[in-house]
């Protein structure tokens, strides 16, 4: 926090000291690189299809292909910007000088944040997610959850629950009541996971315990640790089964690395982790998709701008774009929230309506309207013959709102307030008309993501989407 430039510079030389020594360095010449500007202009940004050949040789078992030390864990990623699912290497150096390094600093900045804190006196609830081995190269592959968790040292694994044979099952619908079933009488004091799959199970408790919320079955618990999507949707819903007064607090981990932490009670952003094995760099929102784009390092960056994140890490990622949009709140000290994906997007007429549009326009008609949202996505409608463009959304409620013809109207208005250009392309209807939104039956969004195999770990629905591949597919169930 007090020397982010120097801690970032001392993290540059490191990471390229140990890429020299690879495959991927010898190609793009860091014997060569001394500084930033040499840097980028010898080593290409890169996205996962870009990657995947070296990461494919790394898995075949060659060595010193993307970093210098062995690489026996992959972190298996759904991701939202492809289909296929991503396999994103995990080194020793990774695992735990960012990733159980961020962990303990994640404890440890919210008993700054809350010193009155209880949470070592009882148990951590991880869901976990599926894990495999491959025999012929001794490697591991999985969720980040399931391998982090493998990972952990006797004394962690001590004060978590479930056990382990139970929070790597891979068949999601058993794995539910078996997370059900063992937890029910234990002493959780703080839930870590993703929001959506963390509801169902919470949701499953209480159906086997009649109670009337969380907090009358586990007394002591104190506070969900959430991260992978946004919380927003989710939040009323959370109030209402746990209870009010639990307490929320918010990380940024994902396969390619632990990034930030909320360092303060109840702020929206988070601290972004300046020591933990990372460099970063910083892609302008008008450079995304550019051959050649131009980044910005941490001194460059302006508060309240969006920018695609760049990493390059001890793991063996190389100015890899991740995939995640984010704007600075802070720079003494760095602070960001995420504001959304580079491909996650409504384009239909220029309007380039973002996930953070949509979520501030949702949090405030949701309240106005006294509804909560399950999921939902979203995505255009394109022109045709004397039919105006237009965007159509799917909704799933825990509870509806009484009129969807006003919430339509609430919605639309409160996304013109959120974004300029949307509210250019809906003055009179001129260039896009009135949204259409369906409301799915309760279940919908499970099911769908069942039929495709993507239940529970870090499976997320997408948000948002500039075709109609997703929409179509929900709207055919």
């Amino acid at each position: 926090m007090r020397h982010p430039f120097d801690i970032q510079e001392q993290w540059f030389h490191k990471l390229l000291q140990a890429g020299r020594q690879t495959i991927y360095g010898q190609k793009y010449g860091f014997e060569n690189i001394t500084d930033l500007e040499s840097f980028g202009n010898n080593v290409p940004v890169v996205e996962y299809h870009d990657f995947y050949p070296y990461i494919q040789r790394v898995k075949n078992g060659e060595k010193n292909v993307l970093w210098n030390t062995p690489i026996r864990l992959f972190s298996k990623s759904s991701g939202t910007t492809s289909e296929r699912s991503k396999f994103i290497p995990v080194s020793n150096e990774s695992l735990h000088t960012c990733h159980f390094k961020a962990g303990r600093d994640t404890y440890s900045l919210y008993c700054n944040a809350y010193p009155d804190s209880q949470i070592f006196r009882g148990y951590a609830l991880g869901m976990g997610g599926h894990l495999s081995k491959d025999l012929s190269n001794n490697m591991y592959v999985g969720d980040l959850s399931a391998l982090l968790m493998k990972e952990l040292p006797y004394f962690a694994q001590r004060k978590r629950k479930p056990p382990l044979n139970i929070a790597l099952m891979d068949e999601w619908e058993s794995k539910i009541e078996k997370l059900a079933e063992t937890t029910i009488s234990s002493d959780i004091t703080h839930i870590l996971g993703v929001p959506s799959w963390t509801l169902l199970l919470l949701k499953r408790i209480l159906e086997k315990t009649q109670q009337p919320n969380i907090r009358s079955v586990w007394q002591n618990l104190e506070v969900f640790f959430h991260g992978g999507v946004s919380f927003e949707p989710y939040h009323k819903e959370y109030d209402r089964v746990i209870s009010s007064d639990i307490r929320y607090f918010q990380t940024y981990n994902a396969s390619e690395g632990y990034f930030a932490i909320q360092d303060r009670p109840d702020a929206k952003d988070m601290l972004l982790l300046l020591d933990h094995g990372i460099f970063y760099e910083f892609m302008p929102m008008a450079e995304v998709g550019k051959e050649h784009p131009k980044l910005l390092s941490l001194n460059e960056i302006e508060l309240n701008v969006n920018y695609g994140l760049v990493i390059t890490t001890n793991g063996g990622l190389w100015r890899y774009l991740v995939g995640d949009t984010i704007a600075f709140t802070s720079k003494e000290p760095f602070r960001i929230r995420i504001t959304g994906r580079t491909r996650y997007f409504i384009n239909a007429v220029g309007e380039e309506i973002i996930l953070d549009n949509v979520e501030n326009a949702l949090q405030e008609v949701l309240s106005q309207c006294d509804a909560i949202v399950e999921e939902y996505t979203g995505g255009p409608v394109y022109a045709e013959h004397d039919r105006k463009a237009r965007h159509e959304w799917i909704f799933e409620f825990d509870k509806a709102p009484d009129d969807i013809q006003n919430f339509t109207e609430m919605f639309d208005l409160a996304l013109q307030k959120a974004n300029s250009d949307y509210a250019a392309k809906r003055y009179q209807n001129m260039i896009l008309d009135l949204p259409i939104i369906h409301i799915a039956p309760p279940g919908t969004f499970y099911e769908w993501m069942r039929q495709r195999g993507k239940l529970g770990g870090q499976h997320k629905v997408p948000r948002l989407a500039n075709d109609r591949t997703h929409l179509d597919s929900i709207l055919k169930m």
